[in-house]
């Protein structure tokens, strides 16, 4: 980094040339006050040539509930920020992407701890994309976005800082987990995916006009030391459309494995096109695979292709679930979360839900709090065998899948004895005093005393799931297989 300490004479002749950021409609009251805020970002405009005056179609976004919008993030000269990164030695590095490297820092005047993001200018993302973040990260605040502290644009240098979030990306927690740590935990997990949907319920529903994120991925989700998740890098984010307009046609641009068909083939941006995108981060959360993994079987290395066959049978749900869990989730909470992953990953645009809609599905899932201690629940097959011999109850035995043990239920209820089926049973254990006994007992006593105790248990269970049925906002979503 020794080619960037020239930098530290470096005066501020650009920053001193006041560019003010055009807004339209309910932005033009804070137009005033965000000139005073950007004049440090306006050597962007002397570098790349780039003025948002002339370009008539640039406005920024502001929360809706109409209140003036101020930049506040404070502006940075390069010598803090090479001194709070020890002049940007390796060891500090946290990662590096398609913007530049982030450093882990401590801010002298405050002493506290942040990340420095430092532009690369070879990089992917230049000076427009640098100015799109700041004032993106400056109008917008929510519990789910990256709060930015500042910038520092002196002389060529471009410099974002942000608070510092120790616990690094979901990516890494999925993907490259520490041999050291546990795996994310079904609950955590749920967590996790109901805070990044309510991000981009805020940009999508709150913002005035909408933000689309356009470049939603694990890797710029990231986690506090209590695994709460913020969206981070706003650099391609762009304005939705507004009136009547369906879309915001634009180049295309964000990751391969998390842009939506339609975008990708047409260039045709809309809000629906991030929900997508959540669908491929949700399903790499259940599934714990990768978007894009060319390390696996042929046939394998798209997450989507691989996943949209397994939708289609419920049976193979449990297959789709994360290894590192161990079994460890609650089965109707899997065919949920998938149940919601299938709906954001549909071909059609159209047939996707609203994020609101999401965000209500997953915020009840992640209530929905697992205890792997607790005993399993039913699953609807096992309720279906119940109902089914209720209706029968001459129905004498009904054998499950396993090499071993097979179920026995007469009238389908409490009643079911778990072992081997009587069919596999030694001649001398049927002839037993034990099943003699069972045997002389009157049939129509015992299909009475069975369907009473069939009876009770469904009012249980019934009585049950109506308690829990106002509670649950998810609509369609509850109506998945358990």
């Amino acid at each position: 980094m020794g080619g960037c300490f020239p930098c530290f004479g470096s005066s501020n002749k650009g920053s001193d040339d006041v560019k003010e950021v055009a807004k339209k409609g309910s932005l033009k009251e804070a137009s005033a006050a965000q000139s005073h805020h950007l004049r440090r970002v306006s050597s962007v405009k002397s570098k790349s040539g780039f003025d948002p005056k002339k370009d008539p179609k640039k406005q920024t976004a502001s929360p809706k509930d109409g209140t003036t919008a101020h930049i506040t993030a404070k502006t940075f000269a390069f010598r803090e920020l090479a001194l709070a990164t020890k002049n940007f030695r390796p060891e500090c590095l946290l990662g590096e992407g398609g913007f530049g490297r982030v450093y882990k820092g401590q801010l002298e005047c405050t002493g506290q701890v942040v990340a420095v993001k430092q532009l690369d200018r070879n990089g992917l993302q230049g000076n427009r994309e640098f100015l799109v973040e700041v004032l993106m990260l400056s109008l917008l605040h929510h519990p789910n976005l990256v709060n930015l502290i500042g910038y520092c644009a002196d002389g060529d240098q471009r410099l974002l800082v942000y608070e510092f979030m120790p616990l690094g990306s979901l990516e890494d927690h999925l993907h490259d987990p520490s041999p050291d740590k546990e795996p994310l935990d079904w609950n955590t997990r749920m967590k996790i995916a109901a805070g990044a949907a309510k991000g981009l319920e805020y940009l999508h529903d709150q913002a005035n006009p909408p933000v689309i994120y356009r470049d939603l991925k694990s890797s710029n989700i990231l986690l506090d030391e209590a695994y709460h998740p913020k969206l981070s890098d706003f650099g391609l984010a762009k304005l939705g459309p507004v009136g009547d307009k369906t879309h915001v046609s634009t180049r295309v641009m964000g990751t391969y494995g998390y842009c939506a068909p339609e975008y990708a083939m047409t260039g045709q941006l809309t809000l629906k096109s991030d929900v997508y995108s959540f669908g491929v981060v949700f399903l790499e959360i259940i599934t714990g695979r990768k978007a894009i993994d060319n390390n696996r079987a042929p046939g394998d290395h798209n997450l989507v292709a691989w996943a949209k066959p397994l939708f289609k049978d419920r049976r193979k749900f449990p297959k789709m679930a994360d290894p590192l869990l161990q079994g460890r989730y609650p089965i109707r909470g899997l065919y949920q979360a998938l149940a919601v992953a299938a709906m954001c990953l549909q071909e059609q645009a159209s047939t996707r839900p609203l994020i609101g809609d999401v965000v209500t599905a997953l915020t009840y899932l992640a209530s929905q709090t697992y205890d792997p201690s607790a005993p399993p629940r039913r699953s609807i097959d096992e309720r279906r065998n119940v109902a089914e011999g209720q209706k029968n109850p001459d129905k004498n035995c009904m054998v499950t899948n396993g090499p071993e043990l097979g179920r026995c239920e007469t009238g389908g209820g409490s009643g079911r004895k778990w072992g081997v089926n009587e069919a596999e049973c030694p001649e001398s254990h049927r002839d037993s005093p034990v099943s003699a006994g069972r045997g002389r007992q009157t049939p129509r006593n015992c299909r009475s005393l069975e369907r009473e105790r069939a009876v009770a248990e469904a009012k249980v269970w019934g009585e049950n799931w109506r308690e829990k049925r106002p509670a649950n906002a998810m609509g369609s979503f509850d109506g998945t297989n358990e």
